[in-house]
């Protein structure tokens, strides 16, 4: 499969390829959201979430569900491919706070830059394992925001992973 994907990547680009395959996974197909843009090195994902009759709620506006499940699981698994084979990341927690009803279509960007990538480079390689604090916004197209989400990304190596597993597996 990881050999397809590759072929395929280098044919249509890795961020096209990442958006059709996402957008065409029933799991996420079935939260109302849409991948609209990502970029080749995947640091960039900017997803849509339609008001229509699937993704209304009893009085008509955005279900808050369909809210929080269009960003689940985003930054977990734009940071599994750009980290690579070498590191574990896992969506640990989360929150959301609603702060207008979605009467609209809403966006959302998920953002991975340089400095956050040293950064966790920089606390695995000090502390094996850590968690990040990463947010993100739902926002109409003047920038309202009507949800704010805050994703708590248990990030470690798979060395230091399988050793602990092992240990704990053990005891």
């Amino acid at each position: 499969m990881e050999k397809l994907f590759n072929i395929l990547s280098g044919i249509i680009g890795k961020g096209r390829l990442f958006k059709i395959l996402f957008n065409l996974s029933p799991m996420y197909r079935r939260t109302g959201g849409r991948l609209i843009e990502v970029s080749d090195d995947l640091t960039y994902v900017k997803i849509k979430l339609s008001l229509n009759y699937k993704t209304k709620n009893y009085v008509g506006t955005l279900y808050g569900g369909h809210m929080y499940s269009c960003v689940d699981g985003i930054y977990m698994v734009q940071l599994i491919n750009i980290l690579g084979k070498d590191f574990v990341v896992w969506d640990k927690s989360a929150s959301i706070r609603f702060r207008r009803p979605g009467n609209k279509t809403l966006y959302a960007e998920f953002k991975i830059t340089e400095k956050l990538l040293d950064q966790i480079k920089n606390e695995i390689n000090r502390h094996q394992e850590k968690d990040f604090n990463l947010s993100v916004n739902l926002t109409d197209n003047e920038g309202n925001v009507y949800a704010e989400i805050e994703k708590v990304i248990y990030i470690t190596s798979k060395e230091y992973y399988r050793k602990k597993n092992t240990k704990e597996t053990q005891t």
